[in-house]
């Protein structure tokens, strides 16, 4: 690993090399307090040295909202990561959820580190493709560049990257199974200068990310400061196995000079698609407010799309053992 700005930066090592102790914590690391709190909600899930009453408002208001949905989805996990204010959140950040479309960030980041390993970039169809793939979340342009893109190299970017909880499925790209605690680890890989991806693949993905179509811009965004940018992907998609309850997660990167920060949210069991897109707007609303209080913000509860009762990616038949593979 090196260090780039106080943080671990996930690096190949050769064998027998000196570690250099860096001040901060690795990319998307969960301090011991929180690592052993993630299996069960608890009055503080939010830190900060710095902003102590932020954070405890901040978790209360969390809570709060994940409690007013218990019955409807019983599975959320929360990250959120503001280094600038330096206030941490971490709900179930172990647990894992089936992607849906957030995976395609994933294939986006894996696609950009084969162009670098091959000494050029994306051609003019990769471009077509990851501009469909990541703006209108189409899967005919998923599918083809995870074919393209291939299990070994997807596999290599998620040991280079350290999102080492992420389980691809070779089946079915949409049921990969993710962690609010990897999904940070990508988009801080998205924020910070690193050896997998360069500048110029960095800021393509979240330009593309912040090009998402309106209709497709719900969940993280809710709340969010109307000064900074957000750059975001969400996913939903009903697990066949389970009577079609939905799988809705929302992620995030919201950038201003010096006031970048991240968000995740994870939501399973829904019993449709508004249900849980609600539920992550209610929770990313609070944390948007508390984090601004004084900045004009998105208004919440984006107006339900036609689009929200149909698979954002293709979901399987349900397997002999009574689970999608």
């Amino acid at each position: 690993m090196i260090c780039r700005f106080g943080r671990w930066v996930p690096y190949p090592v050769a064998a027998g090399a000196a570690a250099l102790a860096c001040a901060a914590a690795p990319l998307g690391a969960v301090p011991p307090a929180a690592a052993t709190a993630v299996a069960a909600p608890r009055s503080q899930v939010c830190q900060s040295a710095r902003h102590p009453k932020t954070a405890a408002k901040m978790s209360r208001g969390i809570l709060d909202a994940v409690r007013d949905r218990r019955g409807q989805t019983p599975a959320v996990a929360v990250r959120v990561d503001d280094p600038s204010r330096g206030i941490n959140c971490w709900l179930h950040v172990r647990r894992h959820f089936d992607a849906a479309s957030v995976v395609k960030t994933i294939i986006l980041g894996a696609l950009l580190r084969k162009a670098h390993t091959e000494h050029r970039w994306l051609t003019r169809q990769d471009r077509n493709l990851a501009w469909q793939m990541i703006t209108e979340s189409d899967n005919d342009a998923a599918t083809a560049l995870w074919n393209d893109v291939g299990m070994y190299r997807l596999h290599r970017f998620l040991h280079l990257t350290g999102m080492g909880e992420t389980r691809l499925n070779p089946a079915a790209w949409g049921m990969t199974r993710i962690t609010a605690h990897d999904e940070t680890v990508l988009l801080q890989h998205l924020l910070l200068p690193n050896p997998v991806l360069t500048t110029r693949a960095r800021r393509y993905e979240l330009w593309l990310m912040a090009r998402v179509i309106p209709a497709e811009r719900w969940g993280v965004t809710a709340g969010a400061p109307d000064d900074f940018t957000a750059h975001v992907k969400n996913g939903w998609a009903p697990l066949p196995s389970w009577g079609s309850p939905w799988w809705i997660n929302s992620t995030g990167c919201f950038t201003h000079p010096g006031k970048d920060y991240t968000i995740v949210v994870l939501t399973g069991g829904n019993a449709n698609a508004a249900t849980g897109i609600r539920t992550i707007e209610d929770i990313a609303f609070r944390i948007n407010r508390d984090l601004d209080p004084g900045a004009g913000a998105v208004v919440p509860y984006a107006t339900p799309n036609p689009s929200w009762a149909r698979p954002d990616e293709p979901v399987p038949a349900p397997s002999p053992a009574g689970r999608g593979t």
